[in-house]
Formats: C-alpha cells, sequence, structure tokens
C-alpha cells in the first residue's frame, strides 16, 4: 500500500488521463461508425433511385430525360418524343433481355447519324 501522498496523487492523475483518453477513442469510434453508417444510406439511397438509367454507351452516368431529349454528360444527346426515363429504361431492358436470350455476349451501344442527321441509339453485338 502506497503510503506517500505525492505517489497516491499521481496515480490518480494518471488513472484520470487514461479515462480521458479512453473516452476520446470511444468517441472517435462512434463518429466513425456514424459517418459509416451515412454513407452506406447514401448508397442506399442512389440505388432506390429506380427511374435513374445508366448510359449504355458510356456506363459511368445516369441518363437524363427532359424536353424531348435523352442525354448524358458523355456527349450521348438524343431527340425523342414522349419519352420518359421510366419507359427508356423498359425498353433498354427488354431489348439487352431479347438479346441474352439468344447470345452470351455483352451488347454494345454506339451513337449513329440516321437520314435526317438525327442521334439513333444503336444496339450490336460485336459477335
Amino acid at each position: 500500500m502506497l503510503e506517500d501522498p505525492d505517489e497516491l496523487a499521481v496515480l490518480e492523475e494518471i488513472q484520470q488521463e487514461l479515462i480521458l483518453q479512453e473516452q476520446s477513442v470511444i468517441a472517435e469510434y462512434e463518429r466513425s461508425l456514424q459517418f459509416d453508417e451515412e454513407c452506406l444510406n447514401a448508397m442506399l439511397e442512389g440505388l432506390d433511385a429506380s427511374d435513374k438509367v445508366i448510359c449504355p454507351v458510356c456506363r459511368k452516368n445516369n441518363l437524363a430525360v427532359r424536353n424531348h431529349l435523352v442525354f448524358c454528360q458523355c456527349g450521348l444527346y438524343i431527340s425523342t418524343q414522349g419519352m420518359t426515363e421510366r419507359k427508356l429504361r423498359s425498353l433498354l431492358e427488354s431489348t439487352v433481355t431479347e438479346h441474352s436470350q439468344r447470345c452470351f455476349h455483352s451488347p454494345e451501344f454506339t451513337i449513329t447519324s440516321g437520314m435526317e442527321e438525327e442521334a439513333n441509339l444503336l444496339m450490336s453485338c460485336p459477335v
């Protein structure tokens, strides 16, 4: 047993520092968990956006459908009539599904010019 009051005071001070350090580590860990949860929720919200359509040409960005146009940041720009993101998604899904029933290769999408210089989305198979 310690009899010197100075030694006892030093040990109590060390104990308090260790408690504060432990509380700091726990707080940092909780902040990290909260950040991870927020990131996961943001990713899940992005997956839940059911009307979003990934551009079949660049396969990176989402397509946008506005004012009779379908466009993407990659340069895809197609004039349409009565097109919605939901309808576009359905058309792309059904076309790719139909192809995959006959062929195991992934189709490729490109932009072509039609007869009146209007852009069209063309699906082709490399095989």
